[in-house]
Order: C-alpha cells, then sequence, then structure tokens
C-alpha cells in the first residue's frame, strides 16, 4: 500500500556512496527530509533532477532538510554519477527495490520503468508532500516549497 500525506516514513537502511550503511533512523524524525526516488543514474532527465537538487542543496540545508536520493541502481553506479556531477547528498542503493516497495513508489510508462516520486517530511518524520511527476526539475521547486511552511 502506497504512503500518503500524514503517514509515517518508514524504517529502512541501504548502502550509501561512501559504501557506509545508513540507517534512516539517524535521520527521520530529528530534522525534515527530501527522498526522492529516481529511475536510473546518468540518464537525462534524472541527471537533471540531481543536478538542480545539487544546485539548490544549500536553500534545503538552509531550511534543516537533507536530501536523499534512491534509485534501483548499483553502489558503484551511485558513486560514479555523485563524482561526476559533483552531489553533496546522499544517495542509496536500492538493488532489491525494498525501499520502493516500502513507500509504495509506482512505476511509470506502463510499468516498465521506476517512477520518479518526491516525498518531504517534516522533522517528526511525518509525510507533508508526496509529489510525482515525470519531470524532474518540479520536483526541486515543489520541495523547497512545502518547507518554507514548515
Amino acid at each position: 500500500m502506497a504512503l500518503r500525506v500524514g503517514d509515517k516514513i518508514p524504517n529502512f537502511a541501504a548502502i550509501d556512496t561512501n559504501g557506509d550503511l545508513f540507517d534512516s533512523n539517524e535521520i527521520i524524525g530529528k530534522k525534515p527530509v527530501v527522498i526522492y526516488f529516481y529511475p536510473k543514474d546518468d540518464t537525462p532527465v534524472c541527471t537533471a533532477q540531481a543536478c538542480s537538487f545539487r544546485d539548490q542543496y544549500e536553500d534545503f540545508k538552509n531550511l534543516g532538510a537533507e536530501v536523499i536520493g534512491i534509485s534501483g541502481d548499483s553502489l558503484k553506479s551511485h558513486v560514479a554519477f555523485a563524482n561526476k556531477h559533483q552531489l553533496p547528498f546522499i544517495l542509496l542503493s536500492d538493488f532489491d527495490n525494498k525501499i520502493r516497495k516500502s513507500f509504495g513508489v509506482p512505476n511509470d510508462y506502463f510499468g516498465l520503468v521506476p517512477g520518479r516520486s518526491t516525498y518531504v517530511a517534516n522533522k517528526n518524520g511525518t509525510i507533508q508532500l508526496i509529489f510525482d511527476s515525470t519531470s524532474g526539475k518540479i520536483h526541486i521547486k515543489k520541495a523547497l516549497e512545502i518547507l518554507k511552511t514548515m
């Protein structure tokens, strides 16, 4: 079942680009968070979305929020993607799609491509916004708008 506004972000763990185990309990419930699911590293829309989050990362930090990008790509792919585009935020490898399934992120394009969804939660871990769109850059604008109201 898909998460909805008002639900709590579920606990999850995954390997980050430093090769460390990321535990959501270290951030969720302590500060606002923007979790965005995207289909694939180094594709045009995903790269534009990641670079937009990068370019406005300080705006997110100034609002006290952390940004976390999640896709099913391998750790090796994430490391190359983060290094190539100087991504300052957390990227997590969800190679088995457990995190995606726990959020209920739908697939796009007739179920053929992993969906693109952004979840914004307040410092208590309660979801304030869920935004689904195949257009990557709009996610940044929507996330910042809701963070400014919290």
